[in-house]
């Protein structure tokens, strides 16, 4: 059977749409049959992302032919830190129970960095995965990366089995000292290594960014969203896999859906003005948190960190006091405030952005505690 062409903007199943504290179900299953309808096939989750892969066997997996679509979920061996050998194994035996998708087309060693790589290599993952993909459990097998091209370089050379990477890049992070998204895209190039994008848009950054990339983007073409440039800047890399997008509703589902079926090549005219919007983020003292919420998982003082980075970036970077103190007090409460860090930095470890977590909590404080 021909394999299913992978379309060029994938479904991120991070972010669902919620009501309440709950995922919003029926909205879920609108956005993928909506999703399927232009054209998509691509679906995102992981294990770690709460109640998605369960969303994803009632959105999809359970009212759609298995053939009509591509399922991607990973594996996390850095949470909990304690985790065994055996127990980050069962995960790929608890995602297919979780979604009852039969296998997975694409399978992915999720979220490395410097400081959990070690974990994949002692607990023999590498191995594991192609003994899971000869089983017919998994089809095509990747890592989901967030470290120093060094290392990822280091690791197509030890590891050539591994057949595409996933790597966070948008135009904001394209020469990022921390995230060094281009000097990675170009190891994965020089490995032939297809890529799939995360964090296009940066966490929902860059569909709101500062008002004079709003105006650079408005004078070429305004009838594009913002998110919608960020969404083209990727999908115009070459070698690119697929795009993902974490959506949260329809209008955001209809706005990417627009970007994919109308996207074709920059004219100098589109890279000029992105050339102008880059140079105008790096001017930005806004902490750039993408509230992945990697960051909660080990915190021993179970901090909102990313609410609390919220706070301090609409108090420093965008002058709204009152709005600032009351999303501060929204996310904190006794014994959560941002004084009560401990200054343990378990969160920094876990943190694909490499952000000084534990001095934006001293500021946090500072600020408002």
């Amino acid at each position: 059977m021909e394999q299913l062409k992978i379309s060029k903007l994938g479904f991120g199943l991070m972010r669902l749409p919620r009501k309440a504290l709950f995922i919003d179900h029926e909205q879920v299953s609108k956005m993928v049959d909506r999703y399927l309808a232009a054209g998509g096939t691509y679906f995102d989750t992981a294990f770690i992302y709460p109640g998605s892969e369960q969303a994803i066997k009632r959105a999809l997996v359970d009212r759609v032919p298995r053939e009509k679509y591509l399922l991607a979920t990973k594996l996390n061996a850095a949470l909990p830190p304690l985790q065994t050998a055996q127990a980050a194994k069962h995960q790929l035996d608890t995602s297919l129970e979780r979604t009852g998708a039969g296998y997975f087309d694409y399978y992915l060693l999720h979220a490395i960095m410097d400081g959990n790589v070690s974990k994949y290599e002692r607990m023999r993952l590498w191995e594991y995965v192609q003994e899971q993909k000869a089983a017919g459990r998994i089809r095509h097998c990747g890592l989901s990366f967030h470290a120093g091209p060094e290392t990822l370089d280091r690791l197509l050379q030890e590891h050539p089995e591994t057949e595409f990477v996933q790597l966070q890049i948008n135009y904001a992070d394209w020469e990022s000292a921390n995230v060094q998204a281009r000097a990675n895209y170009e190891v994965a190039r020089k490995h032939g290594k297809p890529i799939v994008i995360m964090e296009p848009v940066k966490g929902g950054k860059l569909a709101n960014p500062p008002d004079e990339v709003k105006r650079i983007f408005a004078d070429v073409h305004p009838e594009w969203s913002c998110a919608s440039w960020a969404l083209r800047f990727a999908m115009s890399l070459d070698g690119v896999m697929t795009v993902l997008s974490g959506m949260s509703s329809l209008e955001q589902m209809e706005d990417n859906l627009m970007t994919m079926q109308t996207v074709g090549e920059m004219g100098e005219a589109e890279r000029r003005a992105l050339r102008q919007a880059q140079s105008q983020m790096g001017k930005s003292t806004a902490i750039p948190c993408t509230a992945c919420k990697y960051c909660m998982e080990g915190c021993p003082k179970k901090l909102s960190i990313p609410g609390i980075i919220e706070a301090v970036n609409m108090q420093q970077a965008n002058g709204q006091a009152d709005r600032a103190k009351a999303q501060y007090l929204a996310v904190t409460g006794e014994g959560r405030t941002a004084g009560t860090c401990i200054g343990c930095r378990k969160c920094e470890q876990a943190c694909p952005q490499h952000l000084p977590i534990s001095d934006t909590m001293k500021l946090g404080a500072r600020l408002f505690d």
